[in-house]
């Protein structure tokens, strides 16, 4: 089986900067460095949902994000010199427990970067969105990290290969190193090679986010797991990879041809789709609750009553609007608790 570290391995055996440098030197060099990035966190508008290999995070359809602009997370990494042999881990100015189910899957994919057994990380990251609510704020996480690490090191990456390895910490975070509509392809290779993300070249900037958090609350149950469950349990699932790709050849073409209510309405039926998908399945995963619901029909009427407005739902009870820039001070009016993202700046 192959592994995240043989992916890693095969990066860094083709990558000329990192042949070339003297670890040991490195290391000496690194002791008082510190290097910071940050990356936006994305929404799906074509959704991921469903690993067709999950030790590399491979998707079993491809997948297509507009990102949050300023909305995201701002990593730090340096070199941890304490008592205490381990990674230190801070999240929202609060020390990460060693015990924690974010810590151990944080060191496991640091585990692949280390350069001798000694070697401890100090990493500092501040999201400015929920953790764990359904705004993919572990995709801009290891986004995040990975622009970071690759600073640090100065391993000078490729995009590409930046979006290899953040996939490999979560699938998502493919899509967050850069701004903008962002496609994912699935890919085809059993190393996952050739699955990763790249900007879509489009002028198309009539598109507004309205996050409505109805919870900051964690998620019961976590995307991975609730990905499998559904996977392996849903009667509707062998529907879904044929639902993608309907759905994404009429976003791009929204896309290309700036239309926005193609758009929405695409993104819109492609959330639904996804969330049926999980509530057929055993036991059913239901992550909307009664405000969810009650906003869905609030943008369903508004539509009917001649407003361009639609909604996507990503694992979490928490909403997006999408809608047209020149109505942006009717949504406000609207939705008393909205708040207006610009993915654009």
């Amino acid at each position: 089986m192959i592994t995240k570290q043989d992916i890693v391995n095969l990066i860094f055996k083709n990558n000329k900067v990192y042949q070339e440098l003297d670890k040991t030197k490195l290391k000496l060099n690194l002791l008082n460095k510190k290097s910071s990035a940050y990356a936006p966190s994305n929404i799906a508008l074509c959704k991921y949902w469903g690993k067709r290999n999950i030790e590399l995070n491979l998707p079993v359809t491809s997948s297509l994000s507009l990102s949050l602009g300023n909305k995201g997370a701002t990593t730090s990494v340096g070199l941890y010199v304490g008592d205490n042999e381990q990674d230190k881990v801070i999240l929202n100015n609060e020390e990460v427990n060693f015990n924690s189910v974010f810590y151990i899957r944080l060191k496991k994919f640091l585990d692949l970067f280390r350069l001798d057994n000694n070697f401890y990380f100090k990493i500092d990251t501040k999201l400015n969105i929920p953790y764990a609510a359904g705004l993919a704020s572990s995709a801009c996480g290891f986004a995040a990290l990975v622009l970071a690490l690759n600073k640090f090191f100065g391993w000078n990456l490729s995009l590409k290969d930046l979006s290899i390895l953040a996939r490999l910490g979560s699938g998502s975070a493919a899509r967050s190193l850069q701004q903008g509509f962002i496609y994912w392809n699935k890919g085809e290779n059993e190393d996952g090679s050739d699955s990763y993300a790249e900007k879509i070249d489009s002028d198309f900037t009539d598109v507004m986010f309205g996050l409505i958090i109805l919870t900051d609350k964690q998620k019961s149950i976590g995307s991975t797991e609730a990905m499998n469950i559904t996977k392996d349990t849903s009667v509707l699932y062998k529907s879904w990879p044929y639902q993608v790709k309907q759905d994404m050849e009429l976003i791009r073409q929204a896309i290309q041809n700036k239309d926005f209510n193609l758009l929405g309405k695409s993104a819109e039926n492609n959330a639904l789709a996804m969330h049926a998908t999980m509530q057929s399945s055993i036991p059913a995963i239901y992550y909307a609750n009664a405000d969810t619901v009650n906003l869905m029909h609030k943008v369903w009427k508004l539509r009917a009553d001649g407003l361009d407005v639609y909604f996507t739902q990503d694992a979490g009870p928490n909403i997006k609007l999408l809608f047209h820039k020149k109505d942006k001070e009717i949504i406000q009016a609207e939705f008393n608790n909205v708040e207006i993202v610009n993915p654009y700046q």
